[in-house]
């Protein structure tokens, strides 16, 4: 049986392989097999959430694991065309991001975001940092 918590989909959007590779390392080690869904840049994950040709695709719900330095649309600028599109405005995003500037993270947390967290911080905080995330899946209502 499909538990509430499974049926999410995670969308990680960051253009630094090592990273990515990293998150799905320890999603695996902690048991989240949830669907993971990657785009490399906000160009690309907004051509993913609007179901465009010639990209994967991500089912909903789906929360958003966004990096803040890319290149073409960075995250602070994926922010604000998420958060002005009607369909995609209320979507689950936490900052996962090598910046440490006051400036990005009051940007940032501006759109609503749920948690910015720092790439140096992540390796020595990374089970606590999944264990947020796992507890947020088995807790939160998602709609359907």
């Amino acid at each position: 049986m499909l538990r509430n918590s499974d049926r999410i989909s995670f969308l990680l959007v960051d253009d630094d392989d090592v990273d990515i590779i990293g998150i799905k390392r320890a999603f695996k080690k902690y048991n989240i097999n949830n669907a993971v869904v990657r785009a490399k840049d906000g160009i690309e994950a907004m051509a993913i959430l609007n179901d465009e040709e010639g990209y994967e695709t991500i089912q909903k719900p789906y929360l958003i694991i966004l990096d803040i330095n890319m290149p073409r649309m960075n995250g602070i600028e994926f922010l604000k065309v998420l958060r002005n599109d009607p369909i995609h405005k209320s979507a689950i995003v936490f900052v996962l991001t090598t910046s440490q500037y006051e400036e990005d993270k009051i940007n940032a947390y501006s759109f609503n975001i749920a948690g910015y967290i720092t790439k140096s911080s992540f390796g020595a905080n990374t089970e606590k940092f999944i264990n947020i995330i796992d507890s947020y899946l088995k807790i939160v209502d998602f709609p359907n």
